[in-house]
């Protein structure tokens, strides 16, 4: 099926938005970020490569993001997690690499571990596993932490988006019960990630601890000392599609 026709799943009563194309496998499969939607920059540059190599991929929204129903202040990291297990379900078939872009990577590291079988490879971009408790509530103030407590809700200023982050008190809770990084993380295939060295929000010091503790018998961590968070510039979207094509044809079945 070609790019351009917006698709859906049927999930825990809500639809799920996806694009899609079938192609060669393995088929790579877009996790996107906290907040962010399948329509974003790296995600368009994967679909673009995979029109033009025949390329399997499948991008999509979660639930309260883009094109999929919910409301944002509802998702949790596991609600976000059995998003992906039902697009991987219900859309894809045969061998995967899932690319996950900041919170995605977390998502991808959980949907690997529930479908052992299915994933063959990931792509991890600045890749924000545990980042509820590790990333933010280690740094909230006291206050912040408070009003999330009593509150329920805190908005956090963003600096990509016009309206803020709110974060839950259900988001930091459910977070706690899908934490990686306080063991070994298991994983048989490839894997790579691309990491900025000049990122804010997930800092490389983070993304390297977290390379450190995934158990595969062929991991890259590249850092790119002077990329931000979003390594989208020209030669990050280069770097990247480089990376999609050595795993594209490392899998190929």
């Amino acid at each position: 099926m070609p790019f351009g026709q917006i698709e859906a799943v049927a999930h825990n009563g809500l639809r799920l938005a996806l694009e899609r194309q079938d192609g060669a496998r393995p088929t790579f499969v877009w996790c996107g970020g906290f907040k962010s939607d399948m329509t974003g920059m790296k995600a368009q540059a994967l679909a673009e490569w995979a029109r033009m190599r025949g390329q399997g991929f499948v991008r999509f929204d979660y639930s309260g993001h883009g094109q999929s129903d919910g409301a944002f202040t509802d998702g949790t990291i596991g609600a976000w997690a059995c998003d992906a297990l039902a697009i991987i379900d219900q859309a894809t078939n045969g061998p995967l690499v899932l690319v996950g872009s900041s919170m995605g990577g977390w998502i991808s590291l959980l949907a690997s571990r529930a479908r052992p079988q299915r994933v063959a490879g990931l792509l991890l971009i600045a890749p924000a596993a545990d980042f509820t408790e590790r990333l933010m509530w280690a740094s909230f103030p006291p206050e912040v932490r408070r009003e999330i407590e009593e509150a329920g809700r805190w908005e956090r200023p963003s600096a990509y988006d016009p309206e803020p982050y709110v974060i839950t008190r259900q988001l930091i809770e459910d977070g706690r019960k899908r934490l990686l990084m306080d063991g070994p993380i298991p994983f048989a295939g490839p894997v790579r990630i691309l990491q900025g060295g000049r990122d804010l929000d997930v800092p490389a010091t983070h993304a390297e601890a977290l390379s450190k503790l995934i158990q595969s018998p062929d991991l890259r961590f590249d850092l790119i000392p002077d990329g931000d968070h979003r390594l989208s510039r020209p030669e990050d979207i280069d770097r990247l599609i480089g990376v999609a094509n050595e795993l594209a044809d490392r899998l190929a079945s």
